[in-house]
């Protein structure tokens, strides 16, 4: 397994399908970190749709995505289910990031963060325009998340 990339370094790169909702409409595409260039990128890899607290995550960071949208960021949830099944986690929540679908768990790989019997660890991982990582939360056990709060301040520190 790769090791979870250091601060400083550059994340790896990925494309991977996802699914985002607006004004109640699915767009489905690929997503590629390396096409965000230029603006900074929250990846939110969280381990199942439809979970007590993938969900409680997920909803907080959606009521607070202009937050991250005024900072010029953007936020992608990740996780090993499929688009269908995001596209459905979505519509019942209201989520309005892209969610993308890592079924065989290689971008999880790439990360560093699979977990035996878990799938993948919950993880956050601030990327600068550059590519580079500029922060990053790995837990151990998946019981909680950064706040919205804590990412935006990650997000304005990248802007000084």
């Amino acid at each position: 397994m790769a090791k979870t990339p250091d601060v400083g370094t550059a994340a790896p790169d990925f494309t991977l399908p996802g699914v985002v909702m607006l004004t109640g409409n699915a767009t489905r595409g690929d997503y590629t970190l390396s096409a965000q260039r230029g603006k900074p990128l929250v990846l939110a890899f969280y381990p199942g749709d439809d979970t007590s607290v993938c969900t409680k995550q997920l909803c907080s960071y959606t009521a607070d995505l202009s937050s991250f949208t005024d900072l010029g960021g953007a936020v992608w949830g990740i996780s090993p289910q499929d688009v269908d099944s995001h596209e459905r986690f979505a519509r019942k929540h209201s989520l309005t990031m892209p969610l993308l679908a890592d079924v065989g768990l290689a971008v999880a790989r790439q990360y560093g963060i699979t977990a035996f019997g878990a799938g993948l660890r919950r993880s956050v991982f601030v990327i600068d325009g550059n590519g580079t990582v500029r922060w990053k939360h790995v837990t151990l056990v998946g019981l909680t998340f950064p706040s919205a709060e804590t990412i935006t301040g990650q997000l304005t520190a990248l802007a000084s």
